[in-house]
């Protein structure tokens, strides 16, 4: 086992390549009018509601500061058959664009076409991580083709290959017994544990964020609605913890309204970018038709258990 302290960095390198991926071509326009892009497999979901996506590039990229320059990126999932254009734009120093048919997005940032599906993103946060910048972005326009996606696999490319059935075969486990309520209840704590060191670093309780979070989503509401609101679950905040959020301009009191302020929904964002990021960790263990399969019989049981 290779210790996180001294890193192999080649053994590390081929340890992710053993995590199958899509291939992405990421482009914008640079603020003096040049047509920018570059290939990478660092995408993934952040969140479904606002629709967010993140992507990340190196740090001695040249063109990182273009990217952290604009406003807006779009990124294109690569069909199967376009290897060559995967290629390309992993090159440097030459005219990635030369004799594409490309679209204009907003800001005149450019669009490949006949890829398998494409994500035009306004910039909303830059993370730093490692020897990489992590951008976030909100998905203002998205289209989906019907084609198979480009795979990329231990250094090498591939195609998917779909499975007319699946089991489990694997042996048992600590959780073939357990019952759906603790299996939710596992994963939310496990989840929220994660985010509990965000909340620590901004002082912040669980019971304030999920207080934030259901302003943030209300609007300009009641508060003694809002608090009746919150008490139904298990995270409801006292006047003290809502005192402070006021305190702190992250909510605005207005008579007998609340809601959030520019900060208290930009926090609210953030940490919720944070929260789904991880829960979209977690559901990329799973192929994607098990991760929709999962989500609608979810829904079907919560739906069962509505009023």
């Amino acid at each position: 086992m290779n210790s996180s302290k001294q890193v192999d960095t080649t053994a590390f390198r081929n340890a992710l390549g053993a995590f199958t991926t899509g291939v992405t071509v990421v482009s914008t326009r640079s603020v003096d009018g040049r047509d920018v892009g570059l290939t990478a497999n660092s995408f993934n979901s952040v969140s479904l509601e606002p629709p967010m996506v993140l992507w990340s590039l190196g740090k001695s990229a040249l063109s990182l500061r273009d990217f952290q320059a604009a406003d807006y990126f779009a990124v294109h999932v690569l069909a199967e058959d376009q290897i060559d254009i995967s290629n390309v734009f992993a090159k440097r120093g030459v005219d990635k664009f030369a004799n594409k048919d490309l679209e204009r997005g907003p800001n005149a940032i450019p669009l490949l076409t006949d890829c398998a599906a494409r994500f035009i993103c306004k910039t909303s946060y830059q993370y730093e991580g490692g020897d990489h910048i992590i951008f976030v972005g909100e998905v203002i326009e998205f289209c989906q083709f019907e084609r198979n996606p480009l795979l990329f696999h231990a250094g090498q490319y591939g195609q998917l290959q779909r499975n007319s059935a699946k089991s489990r075969t694997a042996g048992s486990t600590q959780f073939d017994d357990a019952s759906l309520g603790y299996l939710l209840r596992y994963c939310s704590h496990k989840l929220l544990s994660k985010l509990k060191a965000q909340l620590i670093e901004r002082k912040l309780s669980v019971n304030q964020y999920y207080f934030l979070a259901l302003v943030a989503k209300s609007g300009r509401t009641d508060l003694n609605t809002l608090i009746d609101v919150a008490a139904q679950g298990d995270n409801s905040p006292n006047n003290d913890e809502i005192e402070d959020l006021i305190a702190r301009g992250y909510l605005q009191k207005n008579a007998y309204n609340i809601e959030a302020s520019k900060t208290g929904a930009r926090l609210h964002l953030e940490l919720f970018s944070f929260y789904t990021a991880e829960e979209s960790t977690a559901l990329n263990l799973l192929d994607y038709d098990t991760q929709q399969t999962l989500r609608i019989a979810l829904g079907n049981v919560a739906e069962s258990f509505a009023d």
